[in-house]
């Protein structure tokens, strides 16, 4: 029997597609394309395309699941891009409001302090203000999502429930709660949580509609599940509601295609993509969770996530030149890549040529800037003094010493890049790759070119300068991206930062092994199964460096989608038990609290509920051949027997098994 399976992968700069047969375990076909940001619906449709053309054995309606990840959401709160929002929170003093870092996270949001919320033990503190929701609500008819968070939430969601079941019947706008997020008592973060979630749900909610319609025209009627940040799956109608899960998706999911793709319970993933590094350390077959929550753009969420150290480091990074040393210094922002450019625009090789012949020293040389890929007509809410400068960018790319003419063209391109309206061009590592023909899917004159014209505007070079200089300047490039990668991982193993100017690692890294006399070698105890794009470029070079045992896996270039398409359901309900007192208890649940006066009693029924609820959340999520797990934290009081002392307790119950409908 086989069990057909499209995964998808929507990242910055490349949108991927996987065909899996999951009851054999084999990669049948894969394809890639550009990521459209504006318009999602062309890279999807694009990447199936390639996927069915290189399979066409296979039609639409033999597609059992369409697994998703992405890095969209991580991506929006990392830029601070999003929807305008509005905050209520129910209980909140002043203090508690300043906590939660929303005011200076973003600045424009207007908050709601309303009165109501609950105790430790669930009981109601103090009446729900209805009014003063109604009141707010009326007043913010331009706010595109609303968030809620109250007082001891977790312990009864009651309040959250009620004010969310107002703003929805008064606006029919989507309304987040913290509750349905995170267990977690720690109230500010809960709401920051909830803050960046409704932030995002329209990205979400423009990728899923975007993959449903790229579906629909290939005549795919198969259930979509997401990924989440934690590597497992969820439906997206629960993730429409709940994007923040999807933080980290994307890497989540290139570790489990790993997994998948290698057949190795342990060893070191590194995930290169465009625009990130993301390192994970894989054991006994299953990531480590980060416990405190994902650490997304600097605010700490309460997101369940993989244990990952993201480092701003691809094969798009903007390649510049530190003005004191002279050296070749990699930014941590993504721009288009020259070899792309010139594949898409052929135009813009005699552009570079003209600005190489230039005897006079031609600000931005080599740099351009492009409306996004997919953008077929330009966007009608550029706002007053931008809209010049807009408009001077048409259908094709335009160089930067054509389009800046004083400081407010640059401020105003600047704003315009933070917003996604505006996508800047220019030298990249990928097109080192294409100049020392270790990559050659794009345009290797135009990024010769744009070695030569960028080697010229920042250093100098001769306008007669050739094939050596620029073989030269591409080779500091791509030593540049091996040291980082390097770094990146030995960060990630001893979960400290590492000194650039740190003689023995620079001794491994630099490839000499050597330091006044001692040989040096530093080399990780598991292998290092590198994928992404950009891996078989750069990664065997690293290999050699650290005489580490690499692992370039088949399919590795789209092992995210691999990834999504192999994932699985996993889910955790959690119950806790609170005493009142002696011989009193609390059950703590997706419900209203329950009431025990027996220790024992009182834990069967939260073991009960617990398994329930997670049973319910798998089979809604459509899990197949499931399995669950229990686990119990608790506190006695010191010197008892049996569950006389019982103070507090949580139950964890965690169901899993494979994604089917």
């Amino acid at each position: 029997m086989s069990r057909l399976v499209i995964g998808i992968d929507t990242g910055g700069t490349y949108t991927d597609a996987a065909l899996v047969d999951t009851e054999a375990g084999k990669v049948l076909a894969t394809a890639k394309a550009i990521t459209t940001k504006g318009n999602l619906a062309i890279g999807v449709a694009d990447a199936l395309t390639g996927v069915f053309n290189a399979y066409p054995a296979v039609i639409g309606a033999q597609i059992a699941l369409v697994c998703l990840s992405t890095t969209l959401a991580t991506n929006a709160i990392v830029e601070s891009h999003g929807s305008s929002i509005g905050v209520i929170l129910i209980g909140f003093d002043a203090k508690m409001q300043e906590r939660t870092g929303i005011t200076k996270a973003f600045p424009d949001t207007k908050i709601l302090m309303a009165s109501g919320g609950h105790t430790y033990g669930g009981s109601a503190k103090n009446p729900l203000d209805e009014a003063a929701i109604i009141d707010f609500v009326a007043q913010m008819p331009h706010v595109e999502a609303f968030c809620i968070a109250a007082e001891y939430s977790v312990r009864n969601p009651a309040h959250e429930h009620r004010a969310r079941e107002l703003i929805e019947g008064l606006t029919g706008k989507p309304v987040t709660i913290s509750s349905d997020l995170a267990h977690a008592l720690d109230a500010p973060r809960r709401a920051l949580t909830a803050a960046l979630n409704a932030r995002i749900i329209s990205r979400i909610v423009a990728l899923i509609s975007a993959v449903h319609f790229a579906l629909q025209a290939r005549g795919i009627d198969a259930p979509l599940k997401v990924v989440k940040g934690d590597g497992t799956l969820s439906s997206a109608a629960k993730i429409v509601r709940r994007p923040i899960e999807t933080v980290l998706s994307g890497p989540a999911a290139s570790v489990i295609g790993s997994k998948f793709l290698t057949g190795l319970s342990d060893f070191v993933v590194s995930d290169i993509g465009g625009t990130t590094t993301d390192v994970a350390v894989l054991e006994n077959g299953w990531p480590r969770l980060r416990a405190e929550g994902a650490l997304v753009g600097g605010h700490r969420t309460l997101v369940r996530a993989v244990d990952m150290r993201t480092f701003a480091l691809g094969g798009d990074s903007e390649v510049e030149i530190d003005d004191v040393s002279g050296k070749v210094v990699l930014l941590p922002n993504r721009i288009v890549p020259l070899s792309l450019l010139g594949a898409r625009y052929p135009q813009i090789i005699k552009s570079l040529q003209v600005m190489l012949a230039d005897y006079e020293n031609v600000p931005y040389a080599s740099r351009f800037a492009l409306l996004p890929f997919g953008l077929t007509t330009p966007r009608n809410d550029v706002s007053g003094e931008d809209v010049a400068l807009y408009n001077r960018i048409g259908a094709e790319p335009i160089a930067l010493h054509q389009l800046i003419q004083g400081p407010r063209d640059l401020r105003s391109l600047q704003r315009l890049v933070k917003l996604g309206f505006v996508q800047l061009a220019g030298f990249t590592p990928s097109d080192a790759g294409h100049v020392l023909d270790k990559q050659n899917q794009w345009s290797r004159e135009a990024a010769y070119f744009g070695a030569l014209t960028f080697s010229r505007w920042r250093r100098m070079a001769s306008p007669k300068a050739g094939e050596s200089e620029a073989r030269a300047f591409a080779t500091e490039v791509f030593d540049a991206v091996v040291q980082s990668s390097g770094r990146a991982i030995i960060e990630t193993l001893i979960g400290a930062p590492v000194s650039k100017s740190d003689a023995f690692i620079n001794a491994v890294l630099g490839g000499s092994h050597l330091h006044k006399g001692l040989r040096v070698n530093i080399a990780p105890q598991a292998p290092i199964v590198a994928v992404g794009g950009p891996a078989p470029v750069f990664y065997p070079e690293l290999g050699k460096r650290m005489q580490a045992k690499l692992v370039l896996p088949d399919f590795g270039d789209v092992a995210n989608a691999v990834g999504a398409a192999a994932g699985v359901i996993k889910v955790q309900a959690i119950v806790e038990i609170t005493s009142t007192g002696v011989g009193h208890y609390r059950i703590h649940h997706s419900g209203a609290p329950t009431e025990s006066f027996d220790a024992t009693a009182a834990l069967a029924q939260a073991a009960t509920l617990a398994m329930d609820e997670a049973r319910a959340q798998a089979a809604d999520l459509g899990a197949r051949a499931v399995e669950i797990s229990t686990r119990i934290e608790r506190i006695d009081l010191p010197d008892t027997t049996g569950d006389k002392g019982l103070i507090a307790a949580t139950i964890f119950a965690e169901c899993w098994g494979a994604a089917g409908e």
